[in-house]
């Protein structure tokens, strides 16, 4: 798959000369901001260029951030994901669709090898993919809408019968009570602004949108000397020894109540897979549960009924 977007507009790269901190800011056009970002083939593309640019530049921190005012990422492109056997169908074969899947694994996992704190600021909705770019970073800082209404946060897959496929089951549980997050990934249930922030899933929380940047430069501050080193895995994922056995007793406890569904069972076999193999058998049995999800008669309903709604 193509690694370089020559045809592509660049993303918005600030870089503060002073510190030395760059930050990488999403839009889905040329001409931001854009009312929605989605991680399509194309965004990913220039997530890509941008992070190779920054990498050979060089940087003391990389805040990822958005150019929307209403959202940090809606998620995933459904339209990609959705089956190509359902009638009027934008969506790839299933090897086109593991392609897309493995190549957002791979330049998300850019973000592990930096060898400075990576931070995304979250200002709006982060959703799905949404909020699995923004946990392979070291910390979450999160700031309150600016309409002050709280915005949704979470891994909403489920809901719609198929999975995360870029490390979200391994990723939630290493950051909030793992139980909870074990529950909410099953069963597609989201957190708001407030529950999430009760849920301690933010590193920091800015008082207002404002001051959003300025918490997470920081944050970054503060935590300098703790990333300096990189074995190429999220800083944390339930694998880590420091949350993989309290990862492994909440899943052990709460799977007999999980929900009676595919999509339930296929999160569960990624984060046992995780806990057992690792980080790259995780992303593999997400990449091949979500292919097979999406062309199976709840999936294809589920999706179907989402762009429905819309």
């Amino acid at each position: 798959m193509t690694t370089t977007a020559p045809t592509l507009p660049p993303l918005p790269i600030d870089r503060d000369a002073s510190t030395g901190i760059v930050t990488l800011r999403l839009d889905q056009s040329p001409s931001p901001p854009h009312p929605m970002v989605v991680l399509d083939h194309d965004l990913i593309r220039r997530i890509e260029s941008a992070l190779l640019d920054i990498r050979r530049q060089g940087c003391t921190g990389l805040i990822l951030a958005s150019n929307s005012p209403r959202v940090f990422v809606a998620g995933a492109d459904l339209k990609t994901i959705q089956s190509p056997l359902t009638p009027g169908s934008q969506g790839w074969n299933d090897d086109r669709l593991d392609s897309y899947l493995a190549y957002g694994q791979r330049v998300f996992g850019m973000f592990c090898d930096f060898p400075c704190p990576t931070v995304a600021a979250i200002n709006g909705a982060a959703l799905g993919g949404g909020l699995e770019i923004a946990m392979h970073c070291d910390a979450l800082i999160a700031a309150p809408s600016a309409s002050g209404k709280p915005y949704p946060i979470g891994l909403p897959e489920a809901g719609l019968s198929i999975c995360p496929g870029w490390g979200g089951t391994n990723l939630l549980p290493a950051r909030m009570d793992a139980a909870d997050a074990v529950q909410r990934t099953a069963a597609g249930k989201t957190l708001n602004f407030d529950e999430a922030r009760a849920a301690n899933l933010f590193d920091a929380v800015a008082p207002s949108p404002e001051s959003l940047h300025a918490t997470a430069v920081g944050w970054i501050s503060d935590h300098r000397a703790r990333f300096s080193r990189r074995d190429g895995q999220p800083s944390r994922w339930i694998g880590r020894p420091e949350h993989k056995a309290r990862c492994e007793a909440a899943i052990d406890t709460v799977e007999p109540a999980l929900p009676d569904t595919d999509a339930a069972r296929a999160c569960v076999k990624a984060i046992r897979a995780g806990l057992r193999e690792g980080w790259p058998a995780a992303l593999e049995v997400e990449r091949r549960e979500l292919t097979r999800l999406r062309s199976t008669e709840p999936g294809r309903a589920a999706i179907a009924a989402f762009f429905g709604k819309k």
